[in-house]
């Protein structure tokens, strides 16, 4: 190596000696800085705030009680103009909604389609951060068919040790003791095909219906109409007559989907482990949840413009899988068709006739 080159590379060395110096000596106070950019807009934003007038769809948990890395326990978030409105709180729904830049204390209400374990275990956690988001001083109001006194009873009860040490620890003013908990908002179950107007103000409209997840009964569904746009929810139901019902001329259907043949491998394998109780489960939930082509069907005959598949199982551990759980559903529905994710995200702003998509995860 000539002189030239061997100056060239010690000047090189010493360049990087310095570099990784000068790191060690300002690369923490880097990093803090830039950590402290990044709070400073995740404490400005406003996801609900920013968002235009109308009525929009905010995936906080797209998935069933099986785990599954992309998707949370059941949970979605409705926002009709600066109302907010949790439907079923799954586990991590509440912890999604932060990170997506929506701020709990804003919450309106939270609504529980049934109280299978994987709608509920979340409710604590979503009440309590409702009530430390913004300080509130009255219980969040929880609304649910028959029953729901008993599940928000006993998360009251047992949040209630936790409530008073955050009181004691920050304060009245920082976590009012009134506003701690829930308040529950039991409806009369739907009867048949009849609706239950259950909220109606500053122009929002949700409406209750039956749907069919038997044994587990009550189980029901919800409509929301804002300034002209609309959409539905199905939660979990078998394909069911009134979510074609209640879907007719909606914007967005999300629906709740299984597919049998993917279960079947589960089950099959269970079995084939020895595991036969797992494979049993497997057996018994084909019979209370609907396929996606079935949903499609519903979809196509109620003529909504687009469909959005939640609930989603068996969990899809790969996009390869995609194509395998939403075959035949094209032959049955013409419209525009997503499998949403945490942090999935559907707008329909007031006053026309358009379904944006974003995500916000």
């Amino acid at each position: 190596m000539n002189r030239f080159l061997r100056g060239l590379v010690s000047a090189l060395v010493l360049l990087a000696v310095a570099g990784a110096a000068a790191w060690l000596i300002a690369g923490d106070r880097i990093v803090l800085a830039l950590a402290a950019r990044i709070a400073a807009a995740n404490m400005a934003a406003d996801r609900i705030a920013a968002l235009p007038d109308g009525l929009h769809l905010v995936v906080c948990g797209a998935g069933g009680p099986m785990p599954d890395p992309v998707r949370s326990g059941p949970c979605q978030l409705v926002i009709a103009g600066r109302s907010a409105f949790m439907v079923d709180a799954g586990t991590g729904g509440a912890r999604n909604l932060l990170r997506m830049g929506v701020r709990t204390g804003a919450i309106t209400a939270i609504l529980l389609t049934h109280f299978h374990s994987d709608h509920i275990d979340g409710l604590g956690e979503a009440l309590m951060l409702r009530w430390t988001g913004a300080a509130n001083k009255t219980p969040t109001p929880v609304y649910g068919p028959p029953g729901v006194e008993t599940v928000v009873a006993g998360f009251d009860q047992a949040y209630s040790l936790d409530d008073h040490y955050r009181t004691a620890h920050h304060g009245p003013e920082v976590t009012p003791p009134g506003g701690a908990g829930g308040i529950a908002m039991p409806f009369p179950a739907p009867i048949g095909d009849q609706g239950v107007v259950v909220y109606d103000k500053d122009g929002v409209k949700i409406t209750a219906f039956a749907v069919d997840h038997a044994p587990v009964e009550p189980a029901v569904g919800y409509r929301f109409d804002y300034k002209g746009r609309s959409l539905v929810i199905s939660g979990d139901t078998k394909a069911s007559p009134n979510v074609e019902k209640f879907a007719t001329g909606a914007d967005l259907l999300s629906h709740e989907a299984l597919s049998p043949e993917m279960v079947g491998v589960l089950q099959g394998a269970a079995d084939a482990a020895g595991r036969g109780n797992l494979g049993h489960v497997m057996h018994d939930i084909l019979n209370y949840h609907t396929s996606p082509v079935q949903a499609a069907a519903i979809a196509a005959r109620a003529g909504v413009r687009q469909l959005v598949f939640v609930h989603i199982t068996p969990p899809l551990a790969s996009r390869l899988l995609n194509s395998l759980f939403l075959r035949g559903v094209a032959d049955a529905f013409s419209g525009a068709v997503d499998i949403a994710r945490d942090g999935s995200v559907y707008s329909l702003p007031a006053g026309g006739e358009t379904v944006t998509t974003d995500h916000l995860l």
